[in-house]
């Protein structure tokens, strides 16, 4: 019976195995070739440009426009104008169409309107029902000729973007390509600049107003329709819609020169709550109308083309140094690309990744790829760009790309034609032509203290401060009696910890009640400080589960659910700072602190010696006249989350003393008169 089974099953993998052929061997059919399709163009008396393209598959109309502007034209100061106009125009609403008018509207018919400005053009585009696009039509050209920019979207734009400045520095990706960027092109170069809190403070409304005026013009303007429609039909409704907006004058974009050398630096950007290494190395590319393109883009295939490239291959499989490994060689049609190769790989292996990187460049050089090579990431690329004309959408897109980039029409069949002629030799020609991997900037985003000296041997080491600089306070500081000042800071620290008491941390076990956009969270908070080294434990019981933050040295971390995450010092330098900034740490370190008498002043009814100390900020206390408790504290800080600056009041009452130290068991704390959250103290153990 066994061998019976046994025999039937030998019998069947033979025949399954005759009958299969090698992945060689297959003959597959020819693809069918994408039939492209009718553009119709026409122009308005005013410049504007329209492409239209009838498809009527589902009765859908889709409008789009590419607006001849951009970030490059931000003034100097105010760097964030474009953006913002963009985003307000949609945001905003128009004169007639305000934008809550304008949402209910578009949620009605199941529409969609959006305007968007880049760096080098801006966008405004309708996806609507054919049903009511004689309806929408007048509402869309409304809202890009006549946007109303209300000044409280203007601020709540602000607000959003200032949001978005404080955490630009929490991916470890975006900081290492954003400042890669800066030592190809410049720190100041128009296609680098960055968006500050101070920038954004600095636009008006009368600066939007302008901006927009000179951009949304007809001879800035080129739009594409495409839909269910009749052309003949459809341009008679565009030349009536769009026909009476102003020509203008045509914006010229000026993109900047860009210096051709090729400088060897090395660079850090220390990031402590990661525990790997993202590398950069590479210098400057190239253009896209460079008669090498199409041979370059295939050298780039070879080199870094996903998990067939050379570098997944090499560095990835064979050395296993990367999570992710990969770049090319840039060519951008206004400006210069960079050539640049990227690695994620541990902090111990940062060097052995840099090198492995310059290696396979070297390779491409002078190790000539083989023809099987070239053939297998040619046919790979080609298949892919199949997808760039998959739709009559996608093929509208791509000509109206051409026409605003100055690229012929036939651009993209001429790219295709030129990728199948590339030879052996020509790979190893352009890498040799265009690449120097002897004169690269090597740019790691790390954890110093992992990655020690090990960019040391590439040359000197360029240490990148990526703070966020905050904007210059206008709040006048206030001066008052330095002698009268130290003596009641001494008054408080005597009232806080009795002479003599040996203090070095605080446990507590409290209540805190948290506000919260859903209502007041119950969080149970077991800490431990230290204020020899400000050193943080804190276990806190969530209604989501227990989790435990830790700062030690300046660096912290959390652990929720066994899982340990690093935080960032966005997130620690706050908390060490409210520790340095606390009434205990005022009184153990009063010796050295300086303080001023401001006089009295009153709060809720009843006055109190009013203190400024100088810690880690200025930091004010109302002291109880009588006991030289503070009853209340008074911070102004930076706000990276609105971009401007709060004051937080915390209130202290129900003082008990403990060994020596006086604690307050309830406190309140309060930013800019709003109550955010609030704290009772079950138990205060002194060490």
């Amino acid at each position: 019976m066994k061998r019976t089974l046994l025999f039937t099953l030998l019998m069947m993998f033979a025949v399954t195995a005759a009958a299969q052929k090698r992945y060689d061997e297959i003959k597959y059919p020819k693809l069918n070739e994408f039939k492209k399709a009718d553009v119709e163009e026409f122009q308005l008396d005013n410049g504007i440009k329209f492409y239209l393209v009838e498809d009527k598959e589902l009765p859908l109309i889709r409008v789009s426009a590419t607006i001849r502007t951009g970030s490059l034209q931000d003034p100097a100061g105010k760097e964030g104008l474009a953006s913002m106009t963009g985003a307000l125009i949609r945001e905003g609403g128009s004169e007639n169409y305000p934008a809550d008018k304008l949402n209910v509207l578009l949620e009605d018919k199941a529409a969609f309107m959006s305007t968007f400005i880049g760096q080098g053009s801006g966008s405004a585009s309708m996806n609507i029902l054919k049903e009511d696009f004689d309806e929408l039509l007048p509402v869309f050209v409304d809202l890009v000729s006549n946007p109303l920019f209300p000044e409280d979207k203007i601020e709540l734009s602000k607000t959003q973007r200032k949001s978005g400045i404080s955490r630009r520095n929490d991916d470890q990706g975006s900081i290492a390509n954003r400042e890669f960027s800066k030592l190809i092109y410049g720190e100041n170069s128009p296609l680098t600049r960055q968006i500050e809190y101070a920038t954004l403070d600095a636009i008006s409304r009368e600066d939007i107003v302008a901006f927009h005026k000179e951009a949304f013009v007809g001879n800035n303007m080129t739009f594409g329709v495409i839909g269910d429609f009749d052309t003949k039909e459809m341009k008679r409704k565009l030349e009536k819609a769009f026909g009476s907006l102003p020509a203008g004058t045509e914006n010229n974009l000026i993109y900047p020169e860009v210096n051709y050398s090729y400088p060897s630096t090395v660079n850090f950007i220390n990031k402590s709550d990661v525990n790997q290494s993202y590398v950069l190395v590479g210098h400057i590319g190239g253009l896209r109308e460079n008669p090498d393109y199409a041979k370059l883009q295939m050298m780039n295939q070879i080199l870094g083309g996903g998990f067939a490239g050379r570098l997944f291959q090499t560095v990835r499989t064979d050395l296993g140094l990367a999570y992710a490994v990969g770049g090319g060689y840039g060519s951008n049609i206004n400006y210069p690309g960079t050539f640049s190769l990227f690695v994620m790989t541990k902090s111990s292996t940062t060097a052995q990744a840099i090198d492995a990187l310059i290696a396979e460049v070297e390779k491409m050089q002078t190790n000539p790829v083989t023809k099987k090579e070239l053939d297998d990431a040619r046919d790979r690329f080609l298949n892919s760009l199949v997808f760039r004309y998959d739709s009559k959408q996608k093929i509208l897109n791509e000509r109206i790309s051409n026409e605003y980039n100055g690229l012929s029409k036939d651009a993209f069949d001429k790219y295709v034609e030129d990728l199948k002629k590339v030879t052996v030799s020509d790979i190893q020609d352009v890498a040799k032509d265009y690449l120097n991997p002897d004169k690269v900037q090597i740019l790691v985003v790390g954890n110093a203290e992992e990655v020690g000296d090990q960019l040391q041997k590439y040359g000197n080491v360029n240490e990148i401060d990526i703070t966020i600089p905050t904007p210059k306070s206008d709040k006048a500081e206030a001066s008052g009696d330095a002698a009268k000042g130290k003596e009641w800071l001494g008054k408080m620290a005597d009232a806080v910890i009795a002479p003599g008491t040996d203090l070095e941390t605080i446990t507590t076990v409290s209540t805190i009640n948290q506000a919260t956009p859903g209502g007041t969270m119950s969080i149970k908070n077991t800490a431990t400080i230290s204020y020899s080294d400000y050193s943080i434990d804190a276990t806190l019981e969530t209604p989501q589960g227990t989790m435990q933050m830790v700062v030690e040295n300046g660096a912290g971390k959390m652990v929720m659910m066994g899982q340990e995450q690093a935080l960032p010092s966005a997130m620690t330098k706050p908390m060490v700072d409210e520790v340095k900034n606390s009434y205990i740490n005022v009184a153990l370190k009063a010796d050295n602190l300086s303080a001023e008498y401001l006089g009295m002043e009153e709060m809720n009814g009843k006055k109190y010696v009013s203190l400024k100390v100088e810690s880690t900020s200025s930091v004010t206390f109302l002291l109880d006249p009588a006991t030289a408790l503070p009853a209340y504290s008074k911070v102004t800080v930076f706000d990276p989350q609105v971009g401007q600056e709060v004051e937080t009041v915390s209130s202290y009452s129900d003082w008990k003393v403990t060994n020596g130290v006086a604690y307050s068991f309830a406190q309140e704390f309060m930013s800019n008169g709003q109550v955010t959250s609030s704290s009772k103290v079950e138990s205060v153990e002194i060490n």
